[in-house]
């Protein structure tokens, strides 16, 4: 099934090229154009929107479950404290890696393209990083309203305060316990049926893409994207080094399981639309169920390698494209801001976007530059979020590797 699902995305992934570039050609009128595009993203949000249903409840039960799972206290802690240093590694690489390559490709130097006036309209929130605000909205006034708005990190606060709780009364929470476990399984039930839908939202969003931007805004744009992705196959190779040092050969056999959500993630343009499914890669790759169900989750927070990478990347971009030199204390700076202010828009619609508008506010940076990338930031949005598969997938591979506890791979269903 897995590599039937992968052959078919990708033959919706060219169908999708094929079509769009024909309908970008042959059809004059824009407006048509954008009609067209809009009635194929029904296609795509459907999916799309069918995947977040799940997310909140499988999230919820999957870190229940894990938090239940792991016994005594220390356990936790010591289970935390290990995913949180990885996660603040990682994130420390992907942002210096973003840096370290548009400072030695500088892609906004003499850029060709007209750029938009200082003073023009993005249409992204430029609201400044408030740490009050940050730190309050961590907590969820209601769960039924965290779980309602998708809100993952609120999600994941509760959830962890649950799983607690159910570890310090023991026996008596083992109907919770299984009633989590149930659930859980349950929505990945639901996920098989949804991940059959999937080739055809692919087919909408990369047709609907293709068609509105025309294959020629990617050799407009193509120093750029080509630097970026640049940056995104060194970390790819980092993260994967990481794992082959502490794994040896599985890190292999790793790719080989999470190729499917990668692949999903990739034609999306989400990494949310991968959840569920790199979930069960990750157990049927030996990552016992307490640990994906409690590193993935909290991944999804706080490790959102490719989203970070873009972030420090494209504020340097948009800085030299507008003539504007930021020195190396200035952009330490900006590293440190974004490790702290990407963590604080989880689940929100084109986050990238919002703590690039944010950071460029911060350093007196036109707002309008945000306009340079728009046209691409599809296109771009699909390797960072592919990058988050990887990001997230190893995480919980190395935690459970200096637990002691990762297991021998299930072999793969024959299609």
């Amino acid at each position: 099934m897995a590599s039937r699902l992968t052959f078919l995305i990708l033959i919706a992934m060219i169908l999708g090229i094929i079509v769009g570039y024909a309908i970008n050609q042959t059809i004059t009128d824009a407006n048509a154009i954008v009609t067209i595009s809009d009635g194929l993203s029904i296609l795509t949000d459907l999916f799309l929107r069918l995947i977040k249903m799940i997310i909140a409840p499988l999230v919820f039960a999957t870190l229940v479950g894990g938090i239940a799972h792991m016994g005594e206290g220390s356990a936790l802690g010591r289970i935390g404290l290990r995913t949180i240093g990885w996660f603040i590694t990682a994130s420390l690489v992907s942002l210096t890696l973003g840096l370290v390559f548009v400072n030695v490709l500088r892609p906004g130097v003499g850029l060709a393209l007209p750029l938009p006036p200082v003073d023009a309209a993005s249409g992204i929130s430029s609201k400044a990083f408030n740490l009050h605000d940050f730190v309050i909205h961590i907590v969820p006034a209601s769960p039924i309203q965290a779980m309602a708005d998708n809100e993952i990190l609120q999600i994941v606060v509760f959830s962890a305060f649950v799983g607690v709780a159910c570890t310090a009364i023991g026996a008596r929470a083992a109907p919770i316990v299984r009633g989590v476990e149930a659930l859980a399984q349950l929505m990945l039930t639901v996920t098989g049926y949804v991940m059959r839908l999937a080739p055809i939202a692919v087919f909408a969003a990369v047709t609907g893409a293709i068609a509105k931007q025309g294959i020629g805004i990617l050799a407009t744009f193509g120093y750029f994207m080509g630097g970026f992705y640049m940056a995104l196959i060194v970390l790819w190779l980092f993260l994967l080094g990481v794992a082959t040092l502490a794994t040896g050969g599985r890190a292999r056999e790793l790719w080989g399981y999470v190729r499917d959500p990668f692949l999903l993630a990739f034609t999306t343009a989400s990494s949310e639309a991968a959840f569920p499914r790199t979930l069960e890669a990750l157990e049927k790759f030996g990552v016992p169920e307490r640990i994906a169900g409690f590193v993935l989750p909290l991944g999804y927070s706080f490790n959102l390698d490719g989203t970070m990478m873009y972030c420090s990347f494209a504020t340097i971009f948009i800085a030299e494209a507008y003539g504007i030199h930021l020195s190396i204390g200035q952009q330490i700076t900006m590293l440190l801001l974004l490790m702290v202010t990407s963590k604080g828009v989880a689940g929100v619609p084109r986050a990238s976007l919002v703590v690039i508008a944010s950071t460029l506010s911060f350093f007196h940076i036109p707002e309008a530059g945000l306009l340079l990338i728009l046209a691409v930031d599809h296109f771009l949005d699909m390797g960072r979020s592919a990058t988050n598969v990887i990001g997230n997938a190893v995480a919980a591979t190395l935690v459970a590797k200096w637990e002691g506890v990762l297991l021998p791979p299930q072999p793969e269903p024959v299609p």
